[in-house]
């Protein structure tokens, strides 16, 4: 256990921080999920700037990397263009 003062603090910082990251990530998988699932074009089109907007967001602040979020991205516009 820490025996300072500063690092029992970084300790609740970092564990209130990965609760929330965990919190973002989850719902952005989840977002993706519920896309991949929708077989309606004019829903998954209405969808689609929502979870790329989740998507930028958690590479922007580092919960996944942005290579991996370009991914998706991409792969989820591909599923939206296959639609019919």
């Amino acid at each position: 256990m820490a025996n300072h003062k500063s690092a029992i603090k970084r300790i609740r910082q970092s564990e209130k921080r990965r609760l929330f990251n965990k919190y973002f990530h989850k719902t952005a998988r989840n977002a993706v999920r519920k896309l991949k699932a929708l077989t309606s074009k004019k829903e998954a089109a209405e969808l689609f700037p929502k979870v790329v907007a989740m998507l930028d967001k958690l590479a922007k602040r580092n919960i996944i990397h942005k290579n991996k979020a370009s991914n998706l991205k991409s792969k989820l516009a591909k599923y939206l263009s296959s639609l019919s």
